[in-house]
């Protein structure tokens, strides 16, 4: 029986999962610490050996782009039949507000694999409000987010402005200024003094 894995084992593990859907094979230590957020390809290398330590994965002699992911309760949800991925659903996010996280830490989400890059970590976030409308994001539909720390024009990115509020708006930059627009009429764009990118979304999901 695998051990207990720790959050940052986990999204080594899941994004190696995620990658080996996408690509067929496994992602360098340089492609996994850009993902995860780990300045040093050893740390991810430390994590690695303790996935195998616990027996989640397993490296294949001869070939250093082959990890062969072991436990079959991850391997079927994270990377089941029907071309799906299971990601994080970290909580909720509405206009103005902090990030409000979700009830259970350990809740998840299945979205479609082909939503994703493969070359970022991701996660889930439910929408609370009205200021996507336009863009046909309604309050209660999930956000599939790729975790990102740039934007281009455009893109519709979940930023932490002003320390510590949370929003779901489309990026802009305009001779210099960074503008945060909603897709609602009846809402002003907001023009931050203080910005942080936490990532982009790349997928929409709506239960009915």
């Amino acid at each position: 029986m695998a051990g207990v894995l720790y959050k940052k084992e986990r999204e080594v593990l899941e994004f190696i999962a995620q990658f080996q859907k996408q690509y067929g094979y496994s992602p360098t230590l340089v492609e996994m610490a850009g993902a995860t957020g780990h300045k040093s390809p050893s740390t991810v290398h430390a994590i690695i050996r303790s996935l195998v330590d616990k027996g989640y994965i397993q490296k294949v002699d001869g070939n250093t782009r082959v990890l062969k992911i072991i436990d079959e309760n991850v391997t079927f949800s994270m990377m089941g039949s029907s071309a799906s991925i299971t990601l994080p659903l970290m909580g909720y996010i509405a206009a103005g507000k902090p990030l409000e996280p979700h009830s259970d830490i350990n809740a998840t989400f299945q979205v479609s694999a082909s939503m994703l890059t493969g070359k970022k970590t991701a996660y889930v976030l439910q929408v609370k409000g009205n200021s996507m409308i336009d863009d046909g994001i309604l309050d209660g539909d999930f956000v599939v987010i790729e975790k990102t720390d740039d934007a281009a024009n455009g893109d519709i990115v979940v930023a932490l402005v002003d320390n510590n509020l949370a929003t779901l708006k489309r990026f802009h930059k305009e001779n210099g200024r960074v503008a945060l627009k909603p897709a609602n009429a009846n809402m002003e764009p907001i023009y931050p003094t203080s910005l942080i990118i936490q990532g982009k979304a790349v997928g929409l999901v709506r239960r009915f």
